[in-house]
Protein backbone atom coordinates (compact mmCIF):
# COMPACT_ATOMS: atom_id res chain seq x y z
CA UNK A 1 0.00 0.00 0.00
CA UNK A 2 2.91 2.37 -0.80
CA UNK A 3 0.46 5.50 -1.81
CA UNK A 4 -2.31 4.76 0.30
CA UNK A 5 -4.58 3.40 -2.69
CA UNK A 6 -5.51 -0.39 -2.96
CA UNK A 7 -7.33 -1.84 -5.71
CA UNK A 8 -9.86 -4.71 -4.01
CA UNK A 9 -8.42 -6.93 -6.37
CA UNK A 10 -4.77 -6.54 -5.99
CA UNK A 11 -5.33 -6.77 -2.52
CA UNK A 12 -4.37 -10.45 -0.85
CA UNK A 13 -7.11 -12.74 -0.16
CA UNK A 14 -6.00 -14.27 2.84
CA UNK A 15 -8.43 -17.64 4.06
CA UNK A 16 -8.69 -16.15 7.63
CA UNK A 17 -11.11 -19.15 8.94
CA UNK A 18 -13.19 -21.77 7.62
CA UNK A 19 -15.82 -19.84 5.08
CA UNK A 20 -14.39 -16.76 5.90
CA UNK A 21 -11.54 -13.92 3.51
CA UNK A 22 -9.92 -11.14 4.83
CA UNK A 23 -8.15 -8.28 2.45
CA UNK A 24 -6.33 -5.47 4.13
CA UNK A 25 -7.24 -3.05 1.90
CA UNK A 26 -5.75 0.25 4.02
CA UNK A 27 -3.48 0.52 6.66
CA UNK A 28 -2.14 3.77 8.08
CA UNK A 29 -0.12 4.86 11.00
CA UNK A 30 -3.15 4.45 13.74
CA UNK A 31 -5.78 2.67 11.65
CA UNK A 32 -6.21 -0.33 9.59
CA UNK A 33 -9.45 -0.97 7.34
CA UNK A 34 -10.60 -4.80 6.51
CA UNK A 35 -12.54 -6.22 4.22
CA UNK A 36 -14.43 -9.78 5.53
CA UNK A 37 -16.19 -11.62 2.89
CA UNK A 38 -18.42 -14.54 5.03
CA UNK A 39 -20.03 -17.82 4.12
CA UNK A 40 -23.49 -18.41 5.61
CA UNK A 41 -22.62 -20.89 8.89
CA UNK A 42 -19.18 -19.73 8.79
CA UNK A 43 -17.98 -18.73 12.26
CA UNK A 44 -15.42 -16.41 14.08
CA UNK A 45 -14.71 -17.78 17.59
CA UNK A 46 -15.03 -16.14 20.83
CA UNK A 47 -11.72 -14.44 21.10
CA UNK A 48 -9.88 -11.10 22.30
CA UNK A 49 -7.42 -8.60 21.29
CA UNK A 50 -5.89 -5.35 22.37
CA UNK A 51 -7.04 -3.55 19.21
CA UNK A 52 -10.12 -1.26 19.23
CA UNK A 53 -12.24 -2.73 16.39
CA UNK A 54 -15.45 -1.04 14.87
CA UNK A 55 -17.28 -2.24 12.20
CA UNK A 56 -19.91 -1.54 9.66
CA UNK A 57 -21.82 -4.55 7.97
CA UNK A 58 -21.87 -4.09 3.76
CA UNK A 59 -24.63 -7.12 3.19
CA UNK A 60 -25.97 -9.80 4.83
CA UNK A 61 -26.62 -10.67 8.34
CA UNK A 62 -24.86 -11.52 11.82
CA UNK A 63 -25.08 -12.52 15.40
CA UNK A 64 -22.24 -10.97 17.34
CA UNK A 65 -21.65 -11.29 20.94
CA UNK A 66 -19.78 -8.48 22.58
CA UNK A 67 -18.73 -9.64 26.31
CA UNK A 68 -21.82 -11.28 27.39
CA UNK A 69 -24.48 -9.64 25.19
CA UNK A 70 -25.59 -11.06 21.52
CA UNK A 71 -26.72 -8.42 18.51
CA UNK A 72 -28.37 -9.39 15.80
CA UNK A 73 -27.04 -7.19 13.09
CA UNK A 74 -28.33 -6.65 9.05
CA UNK A 75 -26.72 -4.83 6.53
CA UNK A 76 -26.09 -1.09 7.36
CA UNK A 77 -25.61 -2.08 11.06
CA UNK A 78 -21.97 -1.48 12.71
CA UNK A 79 -20.40 -2.10 15.90
CA UNK A 80 -17.26 -0.72 18.05
CA UNK A 81 -15.79 -2.63 20.46
CA UNK A 82 -12.66 -1.72 22.93
CA UNK A 83 -9.56 -3.62 23.21
CA UNK A 84 -9.71 -6.42 25.41
CA UNK A 85 -13.10 -7.43 25.16
CA UNK A 86 -14.00 -10.64 24.00
CA UNK A 87 -16.15 -11.01 20.84
CA UNK A 88 -17.56 -13.93 18.28
CA UNK A 89 -19.67 -13.82 15.40
CA UNK A 90 -22.32 -16.55 14.57
CA UNK A 91 -23.01 -15.72 9.87
CA UNK A 92 -26.17 -16.13 9.51
CA UNK A 93 -26.38 -15.45 5.63
CA UNK A 94 -23.70 -14.49 3.05
CA UNK A 95 -22.01 -11.38 4.62
CA UNK A 96 -19.76 -8.80 3.89
CA UNK A 97 -18.24 -6.49 6.41
CA UNK A 98 -15.42 -3.66 6.91
CA UNK A 99 -13.81 -3.69 10.31
CA UNK A 100 -11.69 -0.69 11.18
CA UNK A 101 -8.51 -1.71 13.62
CA UNK A 102 -6.36 0.69 15.89
CA UNK A 103 -3.86 0.48 16.02
CA UNK A 104 -3.40 -1.58 13.15
CA UNK A 105 -2.77 -5.71 13.70
CA UNK A 106 0.64 -6.71 12.42
CA UNK A 107 -0.70 -10.29 11.56
CA UNK A 108 -3.35 -8.61 9.37
CA UNK A 109 -0.82 -6.61 7.51
CA UNK A 110 -0.79 -7.56 3.54
CA UNK A 111 2.25 -9.78 2.81
CA UNK A 112 2.57 -8.35 -0.23
CA UNK A 113 3.92 -5.20 1.07
CA UNK A 114 6.07 -7.26 4.50
CA UNK A 115 8.67 -5.11 3.39
CA UNK A 116 7.58 -1.59 3.82
CA UNK A 117 6.62 -2.41 7.69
Amino acid sequence: MPHGITYNHNATAIDMLPGIVRRTLGEGSHTMLCELVMRADSHVPGHTHPHEQTGYLVSGRFRFRIADEWFDLNAGDSWSVPGDVEHEVEVLEDSIAIDVFSPPRDEYRDPKYANQY
